[in-house]
């Protein structure tokens, strides 16, 4: 049987795609090896939201060329889609495929295998207007269960190159969506995480159809218990949306809600599309439907010409709106956008200062957080093992409002719903005490 290895960089989407891959790869009749081994055929899924990213695609790469020099190099992904010229001029490199097409991925290796030729398949994504049809009926990681339901995304925020990498705004359609749903479950997996590029703007392109029904559609599907939206704008929280998330018993208690700064003036250079007053009534709006929300964020610190006034902003502004946890990025240079191009780029140490206290506040808010649920009963589903020092026979795992669970239990419970008393609430790890596995009852 051939071989194929994989590797992936940068985000969810590109793990779910990469997982799509390995499907038309296996129904071809290929084996799929460790990164590390020799293949007949690697495929690297690059990523390129940063110039790092950049960087370590093409490290990646030549490290297939190394391992196997007879083997089939495939490039896809972000880092493909926006400069194919420069992977083709990595010695070794025989076929690239940007963020379309996937699907012709076996044809081209056909097709190289016969003309020996190195192939460019990536077009103008800008003239996309098509959701790509990947499948994933289950996933190599047994857990947790990414659907991606949309790709692209229209801000074209000035820090950002995804769009040039992915495109404009396209929706799965629901039909799909749900069907794939009932597929993952059927499968085995009890949570599923709603993914995209711009996944709250799901509908955006579609007439008379949006996130708010498409999560009610959800509900439809037998035995799925637990539907995570990766990532949603606060503009996005419609109060429909909010409705949905009043009466839904599938939606979890938990939003990743992007804000990347606090402050009015930094979020208009960004061209961000909100201002901190429509962003704190969204969150107030959501808090009255559910008091206990874990609210999780985004935030670049030290874009171009933030002040300190300007951080400070931002850091009141995400302790007085008690975010459970953030995601803290220095600014980094994008070539190719509209930032990387602005005066008063700000000096790298005041960046990692600022950082820091930010890191530190988000730390005391997550705990702070966490300390809300100590003795209460709350559902996790343990995803894996956990060692700690000496101690076996700990597994690990997520309630639904995103507390990272440390509790006793057995293998055969992963995956599974199991409730777990909080007995001491902490960060980045929570301890508990197992209270029963929830049985499968099939209401009929």
């Amino acid at each position: 049987m051939p071989q194929v290895a994989f590797h992936t960089l940068g985000c969810k989407v590109n793990h779910y795609e990469t997982e799509a891959i390995w499907q038309l790869f296996k129904a071809a009749g290929y084996d799929r090896t460790e990164y590390e081994k020799s293949a007949d055929v690697y495929v690297i899924n690059t990523c390129t939201v940063t110039n790092t990213g950049d960087k370590k695609s093409r490290q990646v790469i030549r490290r297939a060329v190394r391992k196997n020099p007879d083997a089939v190099i495939c490039v896809t992904g972000c880092y493909a889609q926006t400069s194919p010229a420069e992977i083709l001029a990595i010695p070794g490199v025989d076929i690239v495929v940007g963020t379309q097409d996937r699907t012709k991925m076996l044809e081209y290796i056909t097709q190289y295998r016969e003309e020996r030729t190195p192939i460019n398949a990536v077009g103008n994504i800008m003239k996309a207007r098509v959701y790509e049809e990947l499948d994933v009926p289950a996933f190599t990681d047994r857990t947790r269960a990414s659907l991606k339901i949309q790709e692209g995304c229209n801000n074209f925020c000035t820090f950002c190159i995804i769009p040039w990498a992915r495109g404009l705004m396209r929706s799965r359609d629901p039909k799909e969506v749900v069907h794939q749903a009932q597929q993952l479950v059927d499968a085995g997996y009890k949570e599923i995480v709603l993914t995209g590029i711009h996944t709250g703007g799901y509908g955006q392109d579609m007439k008379d159809y949006n996130l708010a029904m498409l999560l009610k559609d959800l509900e439809a599907v037998k035995g799925l218990k637990r539907v995570r939206i990766s990532s949603i704008e606060a503009s996005q929280i419609t109060d429909e949306v909010i409705e949905v998330l009043r009466h839904s018993n599938i939606v979890v208690r938990h939003l990743h809600v992007p804000l990347q700064s606090g402050s009015d003036t930094v979020l208009k250079r960004m061209r961000r599309k909100y201002t901190m007053a429509e962003f704190a009534d969204r969150l107030e709006k959501l808090r009255e439907v559910l008091p206990n929300v874990s609210i999780t964020s985004d935030v670049i610190v030290g874009f171009p010409g933030e002040t300190e006034e300007e951080f400070m902003e931002t850091y009141n502004f995400i302790k007085d709106n008690k975010f459970a946890e953030l995601h803290v990025f220095p600014y980094s240079k994008r070539t190719g956008t509209p930032a990387a191009r602005m005066e008063d780029q700000v000096d790298e140490e005041i960046k990692n200062e600022r950082v820091h206290r930010l890191i530190s506040l988000s730390d005391q808010l997550a705990k702070e957080y966490a300390s809300q649920f100590e003795g209460d009963v709350l559902e996790v589903i343990p995803e894996e093992t956990y060692k700690e020092g000496e101690e076996e026979g700990l597994l690990t795992g997520y309630t639904d409002n995103y507390l990272k669970v440390v509790f006793k239990g057995t293998e055969d419970m992963i995956g599974k719903i199991v409730k777990v008393k909080i007995s001491e609430a902490g960060y980045p790890i929570n301890k508990g005490e197992f209270v029963r596995v929830l049985d499968d009852v099939v209401v009929g």
